[in-house]
C-alpha cells in the first residue's frame, strides 16, 4: 500500500485533501452524512481557492437562473461554483444539479461535496473520492455506520477508465490508529451485506400481483405462485408455502377492494383415449377452478403503477369528499398522506403549535381520517399538513425562498414532493371519473393545475396561454390584463411593453387575432426627394 502525504493547509483533512487534488491537476468527490455537512464543506473549500475563469462566472449565472428567484441556497452554490467547487444534494433543484455534473465532466469543477447522491450510477471523472464521513444519523441508535456495500459504492466512483484514469484513490479519514483498525476490517477486508429482492416489501408485492392479473399474465393463485417461485425474491424466500400464504391475503385485500374478483366456471378435462375423432361424455371429468379476473377500476390502478393500498386510500377519502364541501386543501393533504409521499418535511418543535392551530382551523375540509394526538400515526399526520401548507403556499404564488425560510423545505424538495402529488391527484381524478363521482372531478384538476403553475386562482385564464408562467400572469394581471377577453382587448404596444414584442404577437395569435407587423424601413407612401 503506497503512502500518500498531504500539506496541513487546514485543521480538517478532506479539505486539506480537496486542496491536494487540485494541487495534482485532477478531480475528487468528497462523501457526506448531510446536506448542512456538504454545504458547510464545499464552502470551506472555496474560500481557499483564489481560482477564477469566465466559464466559472458563466456557470454562476446559469445556477442563478433555474429558479425565478434564487434562493440563499442558489446564491451559496453560485458563490462555491465561482471558484470551482461545489455541493450536490437532493435539496437541489434538478436543473442546478445537472449544472454542477457537468460542470465537473468538462473540468470546470474541481471538488463536489455530496450526500450519497452521488454514489449510485454517475460516471464522473473522479480521481480521488474522499468518504469525509462513514457514520450516518440513525434514528434512535444515534450515529451507525454506513453499510459496506454503499462504501463499496462510493469507493468505485474514483479512478475511471472512461476518463483516461489508469487508478483512482478512495480516501477514509480515520481520527485514530483504532479507527483506522476498525475502517479496514469494516469496510476493505468485510465482504458486502447480501441484496434481497424489492418483491419483498409488501406494496411492491401487492402492486405486482395486481398488474400480473391485469395484463392477463397470470389468472389464478396457481399460476402466481408459479410465477414467483422463478424469481430471485421466491429463490430467496425458499418457503413457498409460507410465500403463498403471504399472497392468498393480498389476493384477499385486492379482492376487498374490489380490484378483482372470482369467477367460477366448470372446465372439461379430456382423459387419453384412443377413439378417433368420437369422444364419450365418459372421458371428460368436470373440474370446479377458480379464475380470477381484473374489474374496470382494478385495471385502472395497474395502469397507474399505484400501490392498491392507495388507490383504496384514494377511493375511501373522495367517497368521504362527496359528503362535504372540500376545496384544494382537502386533495393535497389526502396526496401528502399516502406512502408514496414519504418521507416528509420533519416539523419541528416551534412549529408544532402553529400546524395545530391550522389543524383546528381546517379539520373541517380534511377528507382522510384525523389520528388522535396518543396514536403513532399522528407524527405522520402532522407532517402531511406541514407540507400541505407549504404547497398551499407556494400555489399563492411564494417564491422557494420564503418556502426555505418558512418551512425549511428545499427548492428540489419542493418539486420533487410537487411532481409526486400531481402523478397521486391525476391518479384520483381517474377514480373520481370511473367512479362518477363528477362534482369532484373541477376540484381536483384546479389544484393541479394552480400546483403546477404555482399560482393563485385569479390567475387561472392568462397562465392557461402558451409561454405564461406565473411571472408573466401577475404581471398582467397587475396592469389590468385579468383574463383573454382582456388580453383580446389589449393594445399590442402595451403587450410590447410587458411581454416583449415577440411573445405579445404569440399571445394574441393564441386569442384569435392576428397583428400585422410593422416592417423598420419607410413607411408605405413615403417617397425620397429625388421623386420629386
Amino acid at each position: 500500500m503506497s503512502r500518500v502525504s498531504i500539506p496541513e493547509v487546514t485543521t480538517d483533512p478532506a479539505i486539506d485533501m480537496s486542496l491536494d487534488t487540485i494541487k495534482i491537476g485532477k478531480q475528487a468527490l468528497v462523501f457526506c452524512n448531510t446536506r448542512r455537512s456538504s454545504e458547510a464543506t464545499a464552502e470551506k473549500i472555496a474560500k481557499e481557492i483564489k481560482t477564477n475563469s469566465e466559464e466559472l462566472d458563466e456557470l454562476n449565472n446559469q445556477i442563478l437562473k433555474v429558479l425565478s428567484t434564487p434562493t440563499k441556497q442558489c446564491r451559496r452554490l453560485a458563490m462555491c461554483v465561482r471558484r470551482g467547487t461545489a455541493f450536490h444534494h437532493a435539496g437541489l433543484a434538478a436543473g442546478q444539479r445537472k449544472i454542477v455534473e457537468n460542470g465537473f465532466k468538462i473540468g470546470l469543477i474541481k471538488i463536489i461535496c455530496s450526500t450519497p447522491t452521488l454514489a449510485m450510477g454517475i460516471n464522473l471523472p473522479a480521481f480521488r473520492t474522499i468518504i469525509k464521513d462513514l457514520k450516518r444519523y440513525g434514528g434512535r441508535w444515534g450515529l451507525q455506520y454506513i453499510p459496506t456495500l454503499e462504501y463499496h459504492q462510493m469507493a468505485g466512483r474514483a479512478g475511471r477508465p472512461d476518463f483516461n484514469d489508469k487508478f483512482g484513490q478512495a480516501i477514509c479519514i480515520a481520527k485514530t490508529e483504532s479507527d483506522a483498525e476498525e475502517i479496514l476490517e469494516r469496510f476493505i477486508y468485510a465482504d458486502p451485506e447480501n441484496i434481497y429482492s424489492k418483491l419483498a416489501v409488501e406494496p411492491v408485492l401487492r402492486t405486482y400481483c395486481l398488474s400480473l392479473i391485469a395484463t392477463g399474465f397470470a389468472n389464478s393463485y396457481e399460476s402466481l405462485i408459479n410465477f414467483f417461485e422463478k424469481t430471485f425474491y421466491g429463490y430467496q424466500y425458499g418457503d413457498m408455502a409460507k410465500l403463498g400464504g403471504i399472497i392468498q391475503k393480498i389476493l384477499e385485500l385486492l379482492e376487498e377492494w374490489e380490484f378483482i374478483r372470482y369467477k367460477e366456471q366448470k372446465e372439461a378435462k379430456q382423459q387419453d383415449n384412443r377413439m378417433g375423432d368420437f369422444v364419450s361424455a365418459t372421458n371428460y371429468n368436470a373440474v370446479d377452478t377458480k379464475k380470477i379476473e381484473v374489474t374496470k377500476i382494478g385495471a385502472r390502478v395497474a395502469q397507474l403503477y399505484l400501490d392498491p393500498y392507495t388507490a383504496f386510500f384514494i377511493i375511501t377519502s373522495l367517497r368521504r369528499a362527496t359528503q362535504k364541501v372540500t376545496n384544494e386543501f382537502s386533495y393535497l393533504q389526502m396526496a401528502l398522506s399516502t406512502i408514496e409521499l414519504r418521507p416528509l418535511s420533519t416539523v419541528r418543535v416551534k412549529e408544532v403549535e402553529y400546524v395545530e392551530s391550522e389543524i383546528n382551523e381546517r379539520e373541517s375540509f380534511l377528507i382522510t381520517y384525523m389520528p388522535s394526538v396518543f396514536e403513532s400515526e399522528y407524527d405522520d399526520f402532522l407532517k402531511s399538513i406541514k407540507t400541505t401548507i407549504a404547497l398551499e403556499s407556494w400555489m399563492d404564488e411564494s417564491t422557494e425562498d420564503n418556502l426555505l425560510d418558512l418551512f425549511n423545505i428545499t427548492p428540489g424538495e419542493l418539486h420533487y414532493k410537487k411532481n409526486l402529488v400531481d402523478w397521486i391527484l391525476y391518479s384520483a381524478n381517474e377514480m373520481a371519473t370511473l367512479l362518477s363521482f363528477n362534482d369532484l372531478i373541477k376540484m381536483i384538476r384546479k389544484t393541479r393545475f394552480r400546483l403546477d403553475k404555482g399560482i393563485k386562482e385569479e390567475l387561472i385564464p392568462l397562465a392557461r396561454l402558451k409561454k405564461i408562467g406565473r411571472a408573466r400572469a401577475r404581471k398582467l394581471f397587475n396592469n389590468g390584463i385579468k383574463d383573454l377577453g382582456d388580453i383580446k382587448k389589449a393594445d399590442i404596444t402595451k403587450l410590447k411593453q410587458l411581454l416583449g414584442e415577440k411573445l405579445a404577437l404569440d399571445v394574441k395569435k393564441q386569442v384569435g387575432e392576428e397583428v400585422e407587423v410593422v416592417k423598420k424601413g419607410k413607411r408605405k407612401g413615403q417617397l425620397g426627394l429625388g421623386k420629386y
